[in-house]
């Protein structure tokens, strides 16, 4: 989570907040043509967006909104299978490409994208920002990223 210096979000502000991503995600169910779902995650201040790809064909997007921060991530694939070093490499070089969101490690070895702003910084344009990165991001290189590290699957 960033820590910008700033006091957490009060109560109420992450009440609006939480409000202007609701407002925002139902705008994307309505009229975004790759969004094939949005659920929240109980009372908790999370969110799901599943979106359809072509070259990875559903993929989902989370929010989760903190105290300070909008943390954003999706999850891209299984750690590889083979030539590892290759594998990083490239997805370490599209990370110097890459605004708002980088490739990360996660749980079990699996390969993510991730990211987060300051709550300050949550708007529409923002948020628009976020899921188009982690949309274009993963249909760019998820395909390249397979054929690395899934070489002998696709013999």
């Amino acid at each position: 989570m960033l820590d910008d210096g700033r006091p957490p979000s009060t109560p109420d502000e992450l009440a609006a907040l939480c409000a202007r991503i609701e407002a925002w995600l139902t705008t994307q169910e309505a009229e975004n043509p790759s969004v094939a779902g949005i659920e929240r995650d109980g009372d908790e201040r999370r969110w799901v967006v599943r979106l359809l790809g072509e070259e990875k064909t559903t993929f989902a997007v989370w929010f989760f909104l903190g105290q300070r921060s909008l943390s954003y991530e999706t999850y891209v694939m299984p750690a590889p299978e083979e030539q590892h070093a290759v594998f990083y490499e490239h997805l370490l070089r599209r990370n110097f490409k890459l605004r708002g969101a980088t490739f990360a490690i996660g749980p079990e070895d699996a390969v993510y994208l991730v990211g987060s702003v300051p709550n300050v910084e949550v708007d529409d344009v923002t948020l628009d920002r976020i899921l188009g990165t982690l949309y274009a991001a993963t249909e760019a290189y998820f395909r390249p990223a397979l054929r690395i590290g899934f070489a002998s699957r696709f013999g």
